[in-house]
């Protein structure tokens, strides 16, 4: 049977199951350069209330390119790890259907007496290893009074978010209210080396518990991954203590910076940083059609395993609703409540954080008030986090 006609046989079982993550697929099957710039603008701004629409347009555009596109569409959902973590319903659908290059023996009859393929066991070798109970430290340092008559309102709103799903994913949440810069360089580096309580007391340490914050009572220890959130005023580069001292980003990571004895060497350090970072104002441009271009070591870097997801791109502020919290904190906490029960890496979690916060509209004119958060990492394998409970 022809790919197309495998397609065509099982059109509603696979639109039905692509349905669950729609702006996935579709930016999946862009990625494998099945669909042109132009096509993938069209598809994705086209004016249909319901995901089904939007699907079945995806699927028809597909088939309508011929028997190679549909081959290659079926080879996507049979063989990438992502579309299959994502979508696990299709195993089932496309179970007797195979469409991939001879020396791939996955259709083969005596495929139970092979042993693992050597590109599943590396893809297990990339994952970091989550499994301490706690998970690890969520630290949240929450400035919110900077002693103008003016405070940061909506921040609450954002570090309440941050330490609900947090602790859904296993973590410690704990937060440190108006910091100075001096006070906020101790901290971090009282929880880089998990100093006692007694020296963390002076930071007034919160802890996420039953919904709310509570005081500190058990000393904080690492497990298998560490995550920071800075909700503050800020500029290029920097975060701005309620003193309106700036403490760098470079500075921040840089106090997490393993030693051969550190117990956050070679794991996951996640940094999320809500603060402007600088003063002008981002808008939207319209986009032309444009041409697509067909053109192990014992050792580890020092700088190695960091993630920094900073609200916005240097230069520029970053919006916050005085009510509802963030644009980018509450699309981070969103996008890890869906991403996570789908078993997404927090690198295409953040890739949808970017897609939502760039979609939204600051200003009654569209493009006049735009915002593009910016992800840069040194992550060395992919960091997936589960949720261990409500």
């Amino acid at each position: 049977m022809s790919a197309r006609d495998t397609l065509r046989r099982n059109k509603t079982a696979i639109q039905e199951t692509l349905c669950g993550d729609y702006l996935f697929i579709l930016n999946k099957v862009y990625e494998g350069k099945l669909i042109i710039p132009r096509e993938y603008r069209n598809l994705k701004n086209i004016n249909k209330q319901h995901v089904e629409g939007h699907v079945v347009d995806l699927v028809d555009k597909l088939m309508d390119k011929g028997e190679d596109h549909c081959k290659d569409f079926l080879t996507l959902l049979q063989t990438d790890d992502d579309v299959q973590q994502t979508y696990p319903e299709l195993k089932s659908i496309l179970r007797d259907t195979c469409f991939l290059p001879t020396p791939v023996q996955v259709c083969s009859a005596d495929y139970n007496d092979v042993s693992p393929p050597e590109s599943k066991r590396r893809k297990q070798e990339l994952l970091y290893e989550v499994n301490s109970r706690p998970t690890g430290l969520c630290v949240i340092i929450n400035n919110k009074d900077f002693g103008t008559g003016k405070e940061r309102r909506g921040t609450d709103r954002d570090a309440e978010s941050l330490a609900a799903v947090f602790s859904w994913l296993g973590f410690r949440a704990l937060m440190c209210r108006d910091q100075t810069k001096d006070q906020m360089e101790r901290a971090l580096e009282c929880f880089s080396s998990q100093s006692d309580l007694a020296q963390l007391r002076e930071f007034n340490v919160e802890e996420w518990s039953g919904g709310a914050f509570a005081a500190l009572r058990d000393p904080p220890r690492h497990g298998d991954a560490f995550v920071c959130c800075i909700l503050s005023h800020g500029g290029k580069g920097v975060v701005y203590g309620v003193d309106l001292q700036p403490l760098s980003l470079k500075r921040i990571t840089g106090t997490f910076k393993p030693t051969a004895r550190s117990a956050l060497a070679g794991k996951p350090k996640v940094f999320l940083i809500q603060a402007c970072q600088g003063a002008q104002t981002q808008r939207g441009v319209l986009l032309e059609d444009l041409q697509a271009d067909d053109a192990s070591s014992p050792c580890i870097p020092e700088d190695a395993d960091v993630l920094v997801a900073v609200a916005t791109v240097e230069d520029h502020v970053s919006m916050r609703n005085i009510k509802e919290g963030s644009w980018f904190i509450q699309a981070v906490c969103q996008q890890l409540k869906e991403g996570c029960q789908r078993g997404e890496d927090i690198t295409t979690i953040l890739h949808h954080v970017n897609n939502e916060v760039g979609q939204r509209e600051g200003g009654r004119q569209p493009g006049a008030v735009k915002q593009m958060p910016e992800v840069r990492f040194t992550l060395r394998k992919r960091l997936v986090l589960s949720p261990h409970g409500d």
